[in-house]
C-alpha cells in the first residue's frame, strides 16, 4: 500500500484529484483525449520535486512510459538529476560517470525513447526523465512506446513537458551547476494544497 500511495497519480491535469480528459500523444500521431476517470489512477502521472537550485524549486508532473522500463520501488528523498552530454543520449555519454547511481535528464529526438533508457541504463543510470525537444510545450504529454528492436529496457523512463526541461536546464546553466537535487516519487496527495509549489510557467 505505501509503494502505491507513493506512485499515485492523480486524475486531471495536476495535483488533486478531480475529473479531467488529459491530452496525450504518441511519437507521430493526432492528439488524443484519455478519459481518466473520477479518483486515484496508477501510472497516468508521476511526480518529482526540485530541491536545488531554489530558483526551480517546484512540483513537476511527468509520465510513464507506456510499455517499456520499470518503476520505482523506493522512494529517493534526494537524487541527482544529472543533464546528459550529449542531451539526446543515442550514444556514450561524455559525463556517464556522473550519470552512475542518479537520474538523467534527456532530451527527445535522434533516436527512439527505448535506445535512450538503455543507453542511460547502460551509463548505471537509475532512471531517464525524458524532456520534449519543443521547448514551448507547456501541455502535451507525448506517450513514449517501444521501438521495433524488440529490446528492452529496466529502468524507468518518464517523459516531461519541453517548457519544463528547459526550465530545469536553464537554471543549472545559469547557476553553473551539473545537476539538480530532486526527491522522487512525491505522493501530492498528502501535501496541502496552500503548500503545493508549481511550475509558474506551467497550467496545471
Amino acid at each position: 500500500a505505501g509503494l502505491a500511495v507513493q506512485l499515485a497519480c492523480v486524475s486531471g491535469r495536476g495535483p488533486r484529484v478531480t475529473l479531467g480528459t488529459p491530452r496525450v500523444r504518441d511519437r507521430a500521431g493526432p492528439v488524443r483525449e484519455r478519459t481518466t476517470g473520477v479518483g486515484l489512477r496508477i501510472h497516468d502521472y508521476l511526480y518529482f520535486q526540485v530541491l536545488s537550485p531554489g530558483d526551480i524549486r517546484y512540483i513537476f508532473t511527468a509520465t510513464p512510459a507506456k510499455d517499456f522500463g520499470g518503476i520505482f520501488h523506493t522512494r529517493y528523498e534526494q537524487i541527482h538529476l544529472v543533464p546528459a552530454e550529449p542531451s539526446e543520449a543515442c550514444g556514450e555519454l561524455s559525463n556517464g560517470f556522473f550519470i552512475q547511481d542518479q537520474i538523467a535528464l534527456v532530451e527527445r529526438g535522434g533516436c527512439s525513447f527505448l535506445s535512450k533508457t538503455r543507453v542511460v541504463q547502460e551509463h548505471g543510470g537509475r532512471a531517464v526523465i525524458i524532456s520534449d525537444n519543443a521547448v514551448d510545450n507547456d501541455s502535451f504529454y507525448v506517450e513514449m512506446i517501444q521501438d521495433s528492436t524488440q529490446r528492452t529496457a529496466d529502468i524507468p523512463a518518464l517523459f516531461l513537458l519541453g517548457r519544463d526541461g528547459y526550465m530545469i536546464r536553464r537554471s543549472l546553466e545559469q547557476h553553473g551547476l551539473p545537476w539538480a537535487i530532486i526527491s522522487i516519487p512525491v505522493n501530492v496527495t498528502s501535501i496541502p494544497t496552500f503548500e503545493l509549489l508549481q511550475p509558474p510557467w506551467t497550467f496545471w
